[in-house]
């Protein structure tokens, strides 16, 4: 024990004698810098005998001053990181200090939450060191390869493109944009404030000045990102009259997991009132229905769904729907339901306007709302993803739903489609994540009536959801945008009207088009008289074999 003592006591008097080396050392720069010339006699720069403006000395004034600006901000930044590194001693020796008292009170352990900055900093390094940057990683096939994605000032060129994304677009999302800019501004600080270690040279203008590089020298850049350690960057520059690039790597590296918070949250009293507004389509609301009593009346218990049907044709089929499902769930003793409202409008379909009215008929106070089509299948477990994503002032859900393509196209090779329960799977050939799409939402009424509701200025098809949505973007509220495995939009042939505004069509006929089937399998639609040709011919060939 007194040996270690001693070891500690040597290692905090090294630690003194280091910050009183750095401290000098800061004191040095800065009189070395700022001291000002005593040479007297020293003349302007030029050749001696030559003959120069006004405005050449005005130019090269301003020249020296915008380097001596520069000097000065990296002197800034070369003491703001001694003042780091003393911090960072100043905690080593306090650290050492606190061990010595540890092990002078016989304790040996040491909490993770008052790990030292020089602890964290030897994490970021190492996180560089893990991530493939400096050297290649075995990998054990061409998918294990993270592809870089690549951007210029205006452009950003992505592999992952979902179904509203580009491949080539402006970056739209202000966090991309900011990173983008952040990158770019700190290359070029790399490059016009090197330090000692880096591989380049200063050059030097035609009239002597120092090159200073700008965002207009950017020429491309790529980044990609490993998720568990950080994202790489390689940057290139180049003056047009130059024949060189400048080429800077810099990795964000991505720290160690810190709690935010943990809470318990109870939603075993929440009451979910699922709202559908309806016109015609009654087959499809017998299929929904029987959904409804298999996860809401069965399982969940805690819901109650409001129609509101416009028109009047296919109403009363809809009212004995709903007393069917009530007299079954009561003979068969699996519940006393009877939570459901029938609001009837006698008017033209408008879904903005069934929601908004569906979501003031509820005369009870709070309750959280999800606002549902007729074609959505739903799980119990999805529920409570809704419970557990919204929240009233703080949070609304918009979760991204995974369409069916069309049965019949899917199961081409069966002699009938599957039942719907056997449809629901996650495969690329058999539906996609609807990410252009906003229409489910799980949101609190109040919420909802303080935004302002749907705009009922939209009138048909599409529109009224995304605007809605936009509210939410543009307010104070934090929006859960993500795909959900429990929800489901079941294929059904789409209709669009011609009294659609033009907008609408488009986005109409663009949403009919991306339902119908998967990329492959429109592929086959395409060619399949060329694949029928080319079977005619296989089996022409075999049989003249066999009978040869």
């Amino acid at each position: 024990m007194p040996r270690r003592g001693l070891i500690l006591h040597t290692r905090t008097h090294w630690l003194l004698l280091g910050l009183a080396l750095l401290c000098s050392l800061v004191l040095f720069m800065y009189l070395l810098e700022c001291a000002p010339q005593t040479d007297g006699n020293a003349s302007l720069p030029g050749v001696v005998g030559e003959n120069y403006g006004k405005e050449y000395y005005q130019a090269l004034l301003q020249e020296q001053e915008e380097h001596y600006q520069t000097r000065a901000t990296s002197l800034k930044r070369q003491i703001a990181q001694l003042k780091q590194e003393l911090q960072e001693m100043s905690e080593k020796m306090r650290s050492l200090q606190e061990r010595r008292n540890v092990g002078a009170n016989g304790i040996g352990y040491q909490s993770n939450k008052e790990q030292a900055p020089s602890d964290l900093l030897e994490f970021l390094h190492s996180q560089i060191d893990k991530a493939e940057v400096s050297i290649g990683a075995k990998l054990p096939s061409e998918y294990g390869v993270i592809p870089f994605e690549s951007f210029t000032l205006m452009k950003v060129f992505q592999l992952e493109m979902g179904l509203t994304r580009h491949p080539e677009e402006k970056p739209v999302r202000k966090d991309k944009r900011d990173e983008l800019v952040e990158v770019i501004e700190a290359g070029l600080e790399v490059i016009n404030n090197p330090d000692e270690d880096d591989e380049q040279e200063d050059e030097e203008g035609p009239l002597g000045e120092k090159l200073i590089f700008n965002e207009n020298d950017f020429v491309e850049g790529y980044y990609r990102t490993e998720r568990d350690k950080g994202t790489q960057y390689e940057l290139f520059f180049k003056k047009a009259d130059l024949t060189e690039y400048r080429h800077v790597t810099l990795f964000r590296p991505f720290g160690p997991l810190m709690k935010v918070k943990s809470e318990m949250i109870d939603i075993t009293r929440s009451i979910i009132n699922i709202i559908v507004p309806l016109a015609e389509r009654t087959e499809a609301f017998v299929q929904f229905m029987q959904n409804f009593r298999d996860v809401c009346i069965h399982q969940d218990k805690k819901i109650h769904l409001t129609v509101v049907y416009f028109g009047k044709e296919g109403l009363s089929k809809v009212k004995s729907i709903l007393e069917s499902v009530t007299r079954l769930a009561s003979s068969t003793c699996e519940s006393n339901f009877h939570n459901y409202t029938l609001v009837s409008l006698n008017e033209e379909f408008n879904r903005g306007r069934g929601l908004n009215v569906g979501a003031r008929a509820w005369d009870k106070g709070e309750v959280l709302m999800f606002f549902c089509d007729v074609d959505i299948y739903f799980s119990a477990e999805f529920l409570n993803s809704c419970r557990l994503n919204a929240e009233p002032g703080k949070k609304v859900f918009y979760p991204v739903v995974f369409s069916l393509y069309n049965p019949a196209i899917v199961y081409a090779n069966q002699e009938v489609p599957p039942p719907v329960e056997q449809q629901l799977v996650h495969k690329k050939d058999s539906g996609f994540w609807r990410d252009f799409g906003f229409g489910m939402t799980c949101q609190y009424r109040s919420d909802f009536l303080t935004i302002g509701g749907f705009d009922m200025e939209v009138k048909g098809w599409g529109g009224e959801d995304v605007h809605l949505y936009r509210k939410y973007l543009h307010g104070d509220l934090i929006v859960i945008r993500t795909p959900v495995p429990g929800l489901f939009h079941l294929w059904h042939e789409k209709r669009c009207a011609d009294e659609l505004t033009p907008e609408q069509y488009r986005m109409c006929i663009q949403s009919k088009a991306m339902n119908e089937a998967s990329h492959s399998h429109l592929g086959m639609l395409v060619f399949r008289e060329e694949i029928e040709t080319h079977l005619h011919k296989q089996a022409y060939r075999t049989n003249s074999e066999a009978v040869g």
